[in-house]
């Protein structure tokens, strides 16, 4: 509700926010319905264009079927599902442990471990001990390099520690009474008040091995390991063709642009997908989980 002291906005106020708005919406949508219509349109389409379709005239899907076909780009989705969900679920169960361990002020080495976390966060090795680090613990050219070396956020894990100190003590206490360890109690009381934070850190984190390509690009040599960020690059940026697709694409009967603009559309469908569901907790999941602590 609107405080009693403050006026009601003008027309030319609601106005002025309208268009502000209307035009960051444009500024979004509009890039990527180019990129949508242009990976559902034919090569004659696109040829008549001279490039990006913004009026569709008529719709193909010959463009995702060849990538779907079971070739490298097919191949690198599935990499890139598969480190998604596992790294998601790594990262979440180490942060989640790790801020409830530090949400509590009277465990052992409490400070010296939040004052180490934190010097992690203005303070970085660099690239080549990182990579040498990698090398030496021999995950060059394995899926364990794309999750390891970025596998923790100290941010998240403030926040997720900021939220957990916000739980009643009571509950806490009561639960120690009745007999419960400090993991029955993470897992049955903590957790489940906390929905909301542990649902944004998620969409954080799977955001973030979803579209991270950088550590493929320097850890991986195999091309058969490469996720989907990797050869999204190739192939728009390089304009390289992807292997296992038919020659039809050299025929030009289905548009080079046409498939680079499926392979971003291909890229940005799960990010999209997940982002409503997690919107609503947004919200009290960032806010409450800065503020308090």
């Amino acid at each position: 509700m609107r405080p009693a002291w403050e006026e009601p906005p003008s027309r030319v106020g609601l106005a002025a926010k309208g268009a502000v708005l209307g035009t960051a919406c444009l500024a979004i949508l509009f890039p990527l319905w180019i990129v949508i219509v242009t990976s559902l349109s034919s090569a004659e389409t696109i040829r008549q264009a001279g490039g990006l379709v913004i009026v569709p005239d008529g719709i193909t899907l010959e463009a995702y079927r060849e990538l779907l076909s079971g070739g490298q780009v097919t191949r690198a989705t599935v990499v890139s599902v598969c480190v998604t969900v596992v790294g998601t679920l790594f990262s979440m169960t180490v942060s989640v442990l790790c801020a409830y361990g530090l949400s509590r002020s009277g465990s052992f080495g409490h400070r010296p471990m939040l004052m180490t976390l934190l010097a992690t966060m203005f303070f970085g090795a660099g690239l080549i001990p990182t990579y040498l680090l990698v090398q030496s613990l021999g995950l060059i050219d394995s899926y364990a390099s794309l999750i390891l070396p970025s596998a923790v956020s100290v941010f998240n894990i403030l926040v997720l520690r900021a939220f957990f100190m916000g739980t009643a003590p009571e509950l806490i206490d009561s639960a120690r009474i009745d007999g419960a360890g400090d993991f029955r109690i993470l897992w049955r009381i903590v957790m489940p008040l906390s929905r909301p934070v542990l649902a944004v850190i998620s969409l954080f984190y799977a955001v973030g091995y979803w579209s991270a390509w950088f550590n493929a690009s320097i850890y991986l040599n195999d091309q058969t390991k490469m996720p989907l960020q990797v050869v999204l690059n190739q192939i728009v940026l390089k304009g390289e063709r992807p292997t296992g697709m038919s020659q039809i694409v050299n025929t030009g009967q289905i548009h080079t642009l046409s498939v680079q603009m499926a392979v971003m559309v291909l890229a940005l469908v799960p990010v999209a997908v997940l982002s409503p569901f997690v919107q609503k907790h947004f919200k009290k999941g960032m806010l409450i989980g800065a503020v308090k602590g």
